[in-house]
């Protein structure tokens, strides 16, 4: 039995017709019919029945078809991995993350997958989500660990990590900081603090304004670490994610929860990567992050 056979008995019932078969597979129609033929009398079975110019597939051709397409699903993953791996000079995955995440999770997953697979080379960049989703749609990285602000779109792996609470840090300093929680209208009058670079600073204060309901003024700084120092000094409050184990924050900040109504805010967070790029690495790494974190989860 040849995967050639298997490929023109799918065609055929796919197209419900030995002609349009015929033409997709560019054969003839007598040779498609032929080659059909051929593979029944190998199996010792009737795959199709025929009647005049009509025909109707067995429910043993049935069985046989559904099993095709799964075993020609995996021989056409193989064939297009092979060749990725043939032609890539180096194996590499290219991850990228929120500028603005803190947990530690990610760094553990890195040495971790590191270990497992020392053949694939690691590259990391981070950015805010809009600049990862641009990489991802346009090839700059292979996967990237983003909160969900879209619907999931049918083109990308949505894999989902965790929904995970929001908080807020303060100086200790604040008059909030007192408390054991935060209320989102608590904060109006409190500058809210962003981590953005400057091309994305509209874009993050519109999410965080008409999306979350964050109100008030904004101050933007470009990494964590500058966004901190201003926690410190007492300009504004940061907004963090618990994505994974949060590092405890310094002697001077104080971490809150925030919440709308009786409910802390939550955020769902994913691994993403496009679906017609998708490879055996990228599925482990995801897998080995989403386990790690529900570890740190059930460590707290």
């Amino acid at each position: 039995m040849l995967l050639r056979q298997m490929r023109y008995f799918v065609a055929v019932i796919d197209c419900n017709s030995f002609t349009e078969a015929a033409e997709r597979c560019y054969i003839s129609q007598s040779a498609i019919s032929q080659q059909i033929q051929s593979l029944e009398r190998e199996l010792g079975v009737e795959l199709i029945h025929r009647e005049n110019r009509r025909f109707t597939i067995t429910p043993t051709g049935q069985y046989f078809y559904s099993h095709c397409k799964a075993i020609l699903g995996q021989v056409d993953d193989l064939i297009r991995e092979t060749k990725r791996l043939g032609q890539d000079k180096e194996l590499q995955l290219r991850i990228g993350y929120l500028r603005c995440y803190s947990g530690l999770e990610l760094y553990q997953a890195v040495a971790e997958f590191s270990k497992l697979y020392p053949e694939v080379s690691i590259n990391i960049v981070n950015g805010t989500h809009e600049e990862l989703y641009d990489l991802l749609r346009f090839g700059g990285v292979d996967l990237v660990l983003n909160d969900q602000r879209r619907a999931f779109s049918n083109k990308y792996i949505n894999y989902e990590l965790m929904q995970c609470g929001c908080y807020v840090e303060l100086s200790m300093n604040h008059p909030l900081s007192k408390q054991n929680c935060v209320r989102l209208e608590q904060l109006r009058g409190t500058p809210c603090i962003l981590i953005a670079s400057r091309e994305q600073r509209n874009t993050e204060q519109e999410y965080y304004q008409n999306t979350l309901g964050f109100g008030g003024s904004y101050l933007f700084a470009d990494n964590l670490e500058e966004g901190r120092l201003l926690v410190l000094s007492n300009r504004g409050f940061l907004p963090v994610e618990s994505v994974g184990t949060l590092p405890p924050p310094s002697a001077f900040i104080r971490r809150l929860p925030i919440y709308q109504g009786e409910q802390q805010i939550m955020r769902n967070y994913c691994a993403f990567w496009r679906k017609d790029q998708s490879n055996y690495y990228m599925e482990e790494f995801a897998d080995l992050l989403k386990k790690l974190m529900t570890q740190g989860k059930q460590a707290e």
